[in-house]
């Protein structure tokens, strides 16, 4: 078992990101929830047709 540290106050972290920088991770959390979404549906569709689905 590990040593049970005492709880510490929550930090906050504050960074710079340049607009450029912001939209491209925006782009790229949009394409990785379409992603996730076309997944899940596949996932749904092999489940459905009683495949054996493992991950």
């Amino acid at each position: 078992m590990g040593t049970l540290m005492p709880a510490t106050a929550t930090q906050t972290l504050y960074v710079s990101v340049r607009r450029d920088e912001l939209r491209k991770l925006k782009d790229e959390r949009d394409q990785l929830r379409q992603q996730v979404a076309q997944l899940h549906m596949l996932l749904e569709q092999a489940r459905s047709d009683g495949k054996i689905v493992t991950l």
